[in-house]
């Protein structure tokens, strides 16, 4: 008999208690100086230029984000923990399409081998960020093949979202959604969050799930780069508050949000958001991204090798699929290989239950607070054994696909 939800819940927080926590990363979009790109054996490694979400709108107008000189000569934690070695052995993306709605995309940039459709503005990604983002949902690595991303084989079809700074439009968002319908997109991922529901948007993103697209989602905006996320109150972003859209936040190493995250109503999967290398629109080099649009992208490639290895499946089945097979925590964290190799009954897996329902992540009142503890104590009492049991699957289950913390020594595979 499977234990209760509430149960299992508990056993999760006795957890949490129990492992090490990474040192959270910064939670501002990274900047273009050099950025220590984290080694597996816990000292410094690489460094690699960061790429930013945008631009200074008073900067320059022609300066865009220069070319790197650097590569990154290993493979990121986050391709290991999403287990793709072995994903590719089953699903690379083939035949479907994801529009990545951002900064544009470069047609002729490294690892996308011309799999790329962009028109007019959509062509110019002087940000840059739109490009790195499609690396890691379609991208081959170039000459780096342990940087491919989750869909090497899927195609890309580039709209703005932004202005030409990385500035998010409402209009161009919404025009976006309903081009990317119009051109049967099967997997829509907006990497930018707005503040404001917007009626035309709405009606956008309905017509989109009518047309067959899985829609995901930026959860929240990357928090400002000045000033104190904790002073924001918690609110729903959109078009991720939509019905049906797979809404989607960063999470660290320890499979926690950075500190600063902003705080919003829902989430449905978390997804690496940290520490993560890809290419751009100019030169071959790599840069060091992290944010909320990251670990977008991330779970659009995953909903992209879902709907190659089930094309039969609707819109709606893809995304129980993916929240179903996430791996159960506070946030449920995408696990791509499960997704796509997992046999899903009516009820799904035994840890769905947990996984399939969007988790609020807000800060709480005192009241909630105390009737939290209170209800610890009780659950705690009563889910020793089961917390130990629990702590022993997820790191053999980690272990087996080759995944450590960053501080535990170097993966036995690579």
């Amino acid at each position: 008999m499977r234990p209760p939800a509430r149960l299992l819940h508990g056993a999760g927080l006795a957890v949490a208690l129990l492992l090490p926590v990474a040192a959270p990363a910064p939670a501002t979009s990274p900047a273009r100086t050099p950025t220590a790109l984290p080694a597996a054996d816990g000292k410094k490694g690489q460094e690699l230029p960061g790429m930013p979400a945008a631009l200074d709108p008073r900067a320059d107008e022609a300066a865009c984000t220069p070319a790197s000189g650097e590569k990154a000569k290993k493979q990121d934690w986050s391709r290991q923990r999403l287990d793709l070695d072995r994903l590719h052995g089953h699903s690379t993306g083939a035949g479907v399409t994801v529009a990545l709605i951002s900064t544009g995309v470069d047609p002729e940039a490294a690892g996308l081998d011309g799999r790329v459709t962009a028109e007019g503005a959509a062509a110019d990604d002087c940000v840059g960020h739109g490009t790195f983002l499609a690396g890691l949902i379609a991208g081959t690595g170039g000459g780096t093949p342990k940087l491919v991303g989750v869909a090497p084989r899927a195609k890309i079809l580039a709209l703005r979202g932004t202005d030409r700074r990385g500035q998010p439009d409402p209009a161009l968002v919404t025009a976006a959604v309903r081009e990317a319908a119009e051109a049967r997109a099967d997997v829509i991922a907006v990497a930018v969050a707005l503040p404001r529901r917007d009626k035309a948007l709405t009606r956008a993103v309905a017509e989109a799930g009518r047309a067959g697209a899985v829609v995901v989602a930026a959860a929240t905006p990357d928090p400002p780069s000045r000033g104190s996320a904790d002073e924001i109150p918690s609110r729903t972003y959109w078009p991720a508050g939509e019905p049906g859209v797979v809404s989607v936040a960063d999470m660290l190493p320890a499979g926690t949000r950075p500190d600063g995250s902003l705080p919003t109503g829902t989430v449905d999967l978390a997804a690496p958001g940290a520490g993560v290398v890809s290419g751009g629109p100019r030169g071959t080099g790599h840069y060091l991204g992290a944010g909320v649009a990251v670990a977008t992208a991330y779970a659009a490639g995953a909903a992209a090798v879902v709907r190659a290895t089930h094309p039969d499946d609707s819109a709606d089945a893809v995304t129980r699929r993916l929240t179903a097979t996430a791996y159960p925590a506070d946030i449920p964290q995408l696990d791509a290989y499960a997704a796509v190799t997992t046999v899903l009954g009516d009820a799904g897996p035994p840890a769905a239950q947990r996984a399939a329902a969007p988790v609020a992540v807000r800060d709480t009142s005192g009241t909630d607070r105390a009737t939290g503890r209170a209800t610890l104590v009780v659950l705690l009492g009563s889910a020793g054994v089961l917390a130990v049991l629990w702590a022993g699957f997820g790191f053999s289950r980690a272990r087996a696909r080759g995944w450590r913390p960053a501080d535990a020594g170097p993966p036995g595979r690579r």
